[in-house]
């Protein structure tokens, strides 16, 4: 039985009718008294000691990694203590570097649509890619020449994923062999990532050592027919390894801790390659073949027995199309915008291939990278229709802030963000995520 509850203040006695009082005898409105609370009065020690509390200033790694609260402040600390042409190696993109920031305001260009009141006491962020759980939606893409952001570099990126319990991609042009990647993370999902040369033999080999090292998928990248125009690094003068000219020695004295670290470890080595001295663009270019086609990824298909996934998909006819010719899964990335400038933005693509696999009665992964900034931007893509994301600069500037303790905490902000942004749309798990909790307002 539903009862009705009428309002009422049993404090306040009805005023009488003012027909009621003779006008003599009406009382005459009080003037406004100030309450206690904001009469002037002198402190006493009992109200102050509370607001007194004086924090001892912390200035360990531990400390100015827990401040950063965003991918953003840990890029702050990057930049800070990395040498301007590895930073800038990072941080940078291909010519006017458009492709990069309309890439990041793709994921800004958007409204979440939170449903309410929904039970959200437990968020699970777990999934599934390729086969096998992931404890969160995210991994850790293939970035080259990662100890020259910092020392640690490919080591401390497949650690992190290790304890996290995610994916972590070495790049043909890591500064880790897999075998040492492997053995550093032994209980860790390991991925190779590949780029076919002219020389198959040496391709081929690759792909049996990542075999024989328990790496589970292979990912090939299919959109580095010749090197983009990097300007940053033309501009830096930047080489493999680091030079030391003038212009360096000088940065050197701003960042001392790179310097050192750099200087007093093993020297750059290659998954790759042993040894090479040159530019980016040069080693690019002679190591990358532009005469791949689709045959190539059959041959590919053919060689590789464990899960084949094909990084650098433009186009939802390309999408399409590899996976007719046997891949398992694909990666919507135009390569971080360091090579065609100008070119098509992943997150804007995932719509319309996730509606073409679905047309296809396709069971292909659908992941995605480029722009990624929080965890927000995961969980939009996810929202859309992606199966899976990957990270790149945003871990390398945890890495180059505070080494393994950095891609930590990346790992950590991105989580945070993810279960705090599911709460607020009003969903527990991420199957629950679906397209009508994202609207696209440039569309």
């Amino acid at each position: 039985m539903t009862h009705t509850i009428q309002p009422n203040n049993p404090e306040v006695t009805p005023a009488p009718d003012a027909t009621d009082v003779p006008a003599a005898t009406a009382p005459r409105p009080a003037a406004s008294a100030v309450p206690a609370a904001l009469k002037r009065r002198i402190p006493k020690y009992s109200d102050l000691a509370p607001l007194m509390q004086f924090k001892k200033p912390e200035f360990s790694k531990e400390a100015r990694l827990k401040r950063a609260s965003t991918i953003w402040d840990l890029r702050d600390m990057a930049k800070r203590r990395t040498p301007q042409a590895p930073f800038d190696y990072t941080d940078g993109a291909a010519e006017g570097e458009i492709t990069l920031r309309r890439a990041r305001e793709a994921f800004l260009d958007i409204e979440f649509r939170p449903g309410i009141l929904r039970n959200v006491s437990s968020i699970d962020l777990s999934t599934n890619i390729l086969g096998k759980p992931s404890r969160l939606p995210v991994g850790i893409a293939p970035t080259g020449f990662t100890r020259m952001m910092q020392s640690e570099g490919e080591y401390a990126g497949s650690q992190a994923a290790e304890a996290a319990g995610i994916p972590y991609t070495l790049s043909t042009m890591g500064t880790a062999s897999i075998e040492d990647v492997a053995a550093a993370a032994p209980n860790g999902r390991n991925w190779f990532q590949l780029y076919l040369w002219t020389d198959r033999d040496r391709s081929l080999e690759l792909i049996e050592r990542a075999a024989k090292a328990g790496n589970d998928t292979l990912m090939v990248t299919v959109d580095t027919a010749v090197a983009g125009a990097r300007l940053r690094d033309v501009r830096n003068g930047m080489t493999i390894p680091p030079a030391l000219t003038i212009k360096t020695v000088l940065d050197a004295s701003y960042r001392p801790a790179w310097w050192f670290n750099f200087l007093t470890h093993e020297p750059l080595t290659f998954a790759s390659l042993s040894r090479y001295t040159g530019t980016v663009a040069d080693l690019i270019n002679s190591m990358f073949d532009p005469t791949l086609t689709f045959e190539d990824l059959d041959w590919l298909r053919e060689t590789w027995k464990g899960k084949l996934v094909v990084k650098g998909i433009q186009t939802v006819e390309d999408a399409r199309k590899v996976v007719d010719h046997g891949a398992d899964g694909v990666v919507l990335s135009n390569h971080g915008g360091r090579q065609l400038d100008r070119a098509p933005i992943p997150f804007h693509l995932l719509p319309g291939v996730k509606e073409a696999f679905t047309k296809d009665n396709s069971d292909a992964a659908i992941m995605l990278d480029t722009g990624i900034m929080s965890g927000a931007d995961i969980i939009a893509a996810l929202a859309l229709g992606a199966d899976f994301t990957l990270i790149g600069r945003a871990y390398l500037y945890g890495l180059m802030a505070g080494g393994r303790a950095g891609v930590d905490r990346t790992l950590q902000i991105l989580e945070k963000d993810m279960a705090r942004t599911m709460a607020l749309l009003g969903v527990s798990k991420i199957s629950e995520l679906t397209p009508d909790h994202v609207h696209l307002l440039n569309k």
